[in-house]
């Protein structure tokens, strides 16, 4: 099986830790490549950089396309050009939302989502209303941390324990989601701590959902639905 991340964004410092997260979670029998954007945003933190990553992640998604992929990750939990990545591919595509959520849904009742800085929530709580899961995800905090500033793992984890603490004591979720691909080799960390002061909480990690998911539905044969993600129809198109 061969799988290919991509990665929309242009900071050179995130294409090795990401790619070495990604093969960390993906099987033996899996090779895992990385593409990544040459133009666009250093790092995707609202709807402006979202769209602006947009025509360099769909020419990365044709080139996976014409280099015979089985499957690509589009490294952002804010899953930009995911849905028209499905029209143009004949292949599953995912990014960090939905499979990290689904996978934390079917672990716990209540969800909270622990992302970076307050515009991204804004865009995440958009996608959680648009896939119609304000019933269970309930729960949204920030850190305050930047994208590129997320390698700071010591800090970061501290904001992220501090943050589940308080939903807990809230009585606002149950388990948790990392909401930012940036947030490397942390979840389990993330977990133990919380789980060492309530029993198990679990908190997925977006990259780990994602490769998993990608594997899944290869093995499974499934791919984008053409009653849902129709192909473009041929027309002139200037870019």
């Amino acid at each position: 099986m061969h799988l290919r991340i991509i990665l929309p964004v242009t900071a050179e410092k995130l294409h090795r830790p990401v790619l070495d997260e990604g093969r960390s979670w993906a099987s033996s029998g899996t090779t895992l490549d990385l593409r990544q954007i040459d133009r666009g945003p250093e790092s995707i933190e609202n709807a402006y950089d979202e769209a602006l990553a947009t025509s360099p992640i769909l020419d990365l998604v044709h080139e996976a396309a014409a280099d015979g992929v089985d499957g690509v990750f589009i490294s952002c939990f804010a899953e930009p050009a995911v849905h028209a990545a499905r029209e143009i591919a004949d292949f599953p595509v995912f990014g960090g939302f939905q499979p990290s959520v689904h996978a934390a849904l079917g672990m716990a009742e209540r969800v909270g989502i622990l992302t970076i800085l307050p515009d991204v929530a804004a865009m995440q709580s958009r996608l959680v209303h648009a896939q119609g899961l304000g019933e269970r995800v309930r729960d949204m905090r920030v850190i305050g941390v930047p994208v590129l500033g997320v390698d700071d793992h010591t800090l970061v984890l501290d904001r992220l324990e501090d943050a589940a603490q308080d939903s807990i004591s809230a009585g606002a979720a149950s388990g948790f989601v990392l909401g930012c691909t940036g947030m490397l080799g942390i979840a389990t960390a993330l977990s133990q701590r919380l789980s060492d002061k309530h029993g198990h909480v679990p908190v997925v990690d977006p990259t780990g959902a994602a490769i998993t998911a990608l594997e899944s539905a290869v093995r499974l044969g499934i791919k984008p639905s053409r009653l849902d993600y129709y192909p473009p129809r041929d027309k002139r198109r200037d870019s």
